[in-house]
Protein backbone atom coordinates (compact mmCIF):
# COMPACT_ATOMS: atom_id res chain seq x y z
CA UNK A 1 0.00 0.00 0.00
CA UNK A 2 1.38 3.40 -0.96
CA UNK A 3 0.84 6.58 1.00
CA UNK A 4 -2.07 8.59 -0.39
CA UNK A 5 -1.77 12.29 0.53
CA UNK A 6 -5.51 12.72 0.04
CA UNK A 7 -6.42 10.22 2.81
CA UNK A 8 -8.71 11.45 5.57
CA UNK A 9 -5.97 11.67 8.21
CA UNK A 10 -3.70 13.72 5.92
CA UNK A 11 -6.67 16.02 5.33
CA UNK A 12 -7.29 16.30 9.08
CA UNK A 13 -3.62 17.17 9.61
CA UNK A 14 -3.86 19.90 6.96
CA UNK A 15 -6.94 21.35 8.70
CA UNK A 16 -9.29 20.50 5.81
CA UNK A 17 -11.48 18.27 8.00
CA UNK A 18 -12.31 19.13 11.62
CA UNK A 19 -11.63 16.71 14.45
CA UNK A 20 -12.23 16.52 18.17
CA UNK A 21 -8.63 16.87 19.31
CA UNK A 22 -7.55 15.24 22.56
CA UNK A 23 -3.86 16.17 22.40
CA UNK A 24 -1.51 17.61 19.80
CA UNK A 25 2.28 17.73 19.91
CA UNK A 26 5.03 18.58 17.46
CA UNK A 27 4.88 15.14 15.82
CA UNK A 28 1.56 13.58 16.86
CA UNK A 29 -2.18 14.23 16.84
CA UNK A 30 -4.70 12.35 19.00
CA UNK A 31 -8.44 12.74 18.53
CA UNK A 32 -11.75 11.01 19.19
CA UNK A 33 -12.92 8.49 16.56
CA UNK A 34 -16.07 9.68 14.78
CA UNK A 35 -17.41 6.08 14.72
CA UNK A 36 -16.46 4.79 18.17
CA UNK A 37 -16.36 1.03 18.67
CA UNK A 38 -16.19 1.30 22.48
CA UNK A 39 -17.17 3.88 25.12
CA UNK A 40 -13.64 5.28 24.79
CA UNK A 41 -12.15 5.25 21.28
CA UNK A 42 -9.29 7.53 20.36
CA UNK A 43 -7.00 7.62 17.34
CA UNK A 44 -3.35 8.58 17.57
CA UNK A 45 -1.56 9.48 14.32
CA UNK A 46 1.92 10.69 13.48
CA UNK A 47 2.09 13.95 11.56
CA UNK A 48 4.54 12.38 9.11
CA UNK A 49 3.42 10.49 5.99
CA UNK A 50 3.74 6.86 7.15
CA UNK A 51 1.51 4.15 5.70
CA UNK A 52 1.47 1.62 8.56
CA UNK A 53 3.26 0.43 11.68
CA UNK A 54 6.12 -1.22 9.78
CA UNK A 55 6.73 1.93 7.73
CA UNK A 56 6.64 4.14 10.84
CA UNK A 57 8.85 1.83 12.92
CA UNK A 58 11.42 1.55 10.12
CA UNK A 59 11.49 5.13 8.85
CA UNK A 60 10.38 7.61 11.53
CA UNK A 61 12.97 9.71 13.31
CA UNK A 62 13.83 8.96 16.92
CA UNK A 63 11.97 12.13 17.92
CA UNK A 64 8.82 11.04 16.07
CA UNK A 65 8.93 7.56 17.60
CA UNK A 66 9.35 8.81 21.15
CA UNK A 67 6.77 11.57 20.75
CA UNK A 68 4.18 9.19 19.29
CA UNK A 69 4.51 6.65 22.10
CA UNK A 70 4.66 9.21 24.89
CA UNK A 71 1.65 11.01 23.44
CA UNK A 72 -0.23 7.70 23.24
CA UNK A 73 0.56 7.04 26.91
CA UNK A 74 -0.59 10.54 27.88
CA UNK A 75 -3.86 10.06 25.97
CA UNK A 76 -4.44 6.78 27.84
CA UNK A 77 -3.97 8.66 31.09
CA UNK A 78 -6.16 11.60 30.01
CA UNK A 79 -9.02 9.27 28.99
CA UNK A 80 -8.81 7.15 32.13
CA UNK A 81 -7.59 4.04 30.30
CA UNK A 82 -4.33 3.68 32.21
CA UNK A 83 -4.12 3.04 34.99
CA UNK A 84 -7.53 1.47 34.89
CA UNK A 85 -9.36 -1.73 34.09
CA UNK A 86 -7.50 -2.19 30.82
CA UNK A 87 -7.71 -1.11 27.23
CA UNK A 88 -6.73 -2.26 23.76
CA UNK A 89 -4.31 -0.66 21.31
CA UNK A 90 -4.89 -1.74 17.70
CA UNK A 91 -3.18 -0.91 14.46
CA UNK A 92 -4.18 -2.44 11.14
CA UNK A 93 -1.90 -2.89 8.12
CA UNK A 94 -2.70 -3.80 4.54
CA UNK A 95 -5.58 -5.71 3.02
CA UNK A 96 -5.36 -8.75 5.32
CA UNK A 97 -5.12 -6.47 8.34
CA UNK A 98 -8.27 -4.61 7.24
CA UNK A 99 -6.49 -1.24 7.04
CA UNK A 100 -8.95 1.36 5.73
CA UNK A 101 -6.83 4.54 5.80
CA UNK A 102 -3.28 4.44 4.37
CA UNK A 103 -1.86 6.58 7.19
CA UNK A 104 -0.44 4.87 10.27
CA UNK A 105 -2.80 5.15 13.21
CA UNK A 106 -3.25 3.58 16.60
CA UNK A 107 -6.74 2.90 17.94
CA UNK A 108 -7.02 3.14 21.73
CA UNK A 109 -10.22 1.48 22.94
CA UNK A 110 -11.61 0.93 26.41
CA UNK A 111 -14.40 1.58 28.84
CA UNK A 112 -15.84 -1.94 28.65
CA UNK A 113 -14.79 -5.56 28.22
CA UNK A 114 -13.76 -5.79 24.58
CA UNK A 115 -13.88 -9.54 23.98
CA UNK A 116 -11.44 -11.61 21.97
CA UNK A 117 -9.43 -9.82 19.32
CA UNK A 118 -9.13 -12.68 16.84
CA UNK A 119 -10.96 -15.99 16.71
CA UNK A 120 -8.98 -19.14 16.05
CA UNK A 121 -8.67 -19.96 12.37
Amino acid sequence: MRYDPTNIFARILRGEIPNKTILETAHTLAFHDIHPQAPVHALVIPKGAYVDFADFAANATAEELVDFHRTSAKVCEMLGLAPGDGFRGITNAGVNGMQEVPHYHLHLLGGRVLGRLVEKA
